[in-house]
């Protein structure tokens, strides 16, 4: 076997992996919530057996209803009000993802959203980081490597971006690499928080906005143009500016800027699906991206709602394109080149784990 090989399901679930958009609260594990809500006397749930609430945060977010899925981040967002619950979700992410084969994640969080009981913003942020040690030690004893970042998000359509950015440069030696903005895209433009951002910059500190999701160009040129965006969150949207029409696509201007400028795409594809970028994966823009050699990355978004992880994406994308491992390679190096932690430090991941982990499965006979 190659490089040049279409991986197995085995070979794939064990090659390296580099995750950079996935969020804390769309990823915990269904019998978690279901112990957590016992323990706090939370009675919401639409059921108390794991499987069947896995498959209904499924069902829930491909209903293309907004209230229904708004109300599956209600569930998972209740059960994170204290440090301990907090600790224990970060903790099973992290394991979970080095069960999968993740070595490097940047898991985002918006710490506002897990203050309802009396945490402040910091109390929410030390136990987030403490989980995340805890579950990479356990994974240490399990034989997996994995490290662990944090990405603080501040709410698009509330006004605490400032005060969040703020704790971005405060704890950037101590585990948080960087910042983001989440929520609603249509009526909250990146440029309605460009002081954070321009507030980020002075500090030489590091951030990514979602943009080009459920919105269009206009979200992805403002991240980019106005407020400064090293990547895009999402930025699926980019295929609106390449017309396909003719016999080689043709990229628009701003296109061509983010293909050129090497900006780097969070493509998340089953969450894509979820939110109407295409109606299969046959159909997302991962497979022309990808051939066009933007900086295409592969990300989970959601585990939860989208009952997806890492293998799976990269399983979604070998069956619908055809890539194979040279393809996997390429795109978790891209990750891997476009993370918050020092360069140097990169380098290594790349070198020491990326590289002769798919060596190793290339040499499989």
């Amino acid at each position: 076997m190659t490089l040049n090989s279409v991986p197995s399901k085995d070979q794939i679930k064990r090659v390296p992996k580099v995750l950079l958009h996935d969020h804390l609260d769309g990823g915990l594990r269904p019998q978690t919530i279901i112990d957590i809500s016992r323990e706090i006397g939370y009675d919401k749930l639409p059921t108390t057996d794991a499987k069947e609430l896995g498959t209904w945060f499924r069902e829930a977010c491909d209903s293309g209803s907004l209230v229904r899925y708004l109300e599956t981040f209600s569930h998972t967002i209740a059960v994170m009000q204290t440090r301990d619950n907090i600790i224990r979700v970060a903790r099973e992410c992290a394991l979970d993802l080095a069960r999968d084969g993740v070595v490097y994640a940047e898991v985002r969080g918006a710490p506002e959203l897990f203050t309802e009981l009396g945490l402040t913003l910091s109390d929410v942020i030390d136990a987030t980081l403490e989980g995340y040690r805890q579950g990479e030690a356990e994974a240490r004893a399990e034989g997996f490597t994995i490290r662990v970042q944090s990405l603080l998000c501040g709410m698009r359509q509330n006004d605490r971006s400032q005060e969040v950015a703020e704790l971005v440069v405060k704890y950037r030696d101590k585990g948080v690499v960087g910042f983001d903005i989440a929520g609603p895209e249509d009526g909250f433009p990146p440029s309605d928080q460009k002081s954070s951002f321009d507030y980020l910059r002075h500090e030489n500190a590091h951030f990514t906005i979602h943009a080009g999701e459920a919105y269009g160009l206009p979200s992805i040129w403002e991240a980019i143009q106005l407020c400064g965006a090293e990547r895009l969150g999402h930025g699926v949207r980019i295929i609106d500016d390449i017309d396909m029409t003719g016999p080689t696509p043709k990229l628009g201007l701003l296109a061509s800027y983010v293909r050129d400028r090497r900006i780097p795409l969070e493509l998340c594809p089953t969450s894509n699906l979820q939110t109407g970028a295409a109606k299969n994966i046959g159909e997302h823009p991962i497979g022309i991206l990808a051939k066009l050699r933007f900086r295409v990355t592969l990300n989970t978004d959601n585990r939860l709602m989208s009952q997806t992880s890492m293998s799976h994406e990269m399983e979604q994308v070998v069956e619908a394109f055809k890539w194979d491992l040279a393809e996997l390679q390429r795109v978790t190096i891209n990750a891997m080149k476009s993370a918050f932690i020092p360069y140097p430090e990169r380098l290594v991941i790349i070198e020491q784990i990326i590289k002769p982990g798919y060596a190793a499965i290339a040499s499989e006979l």
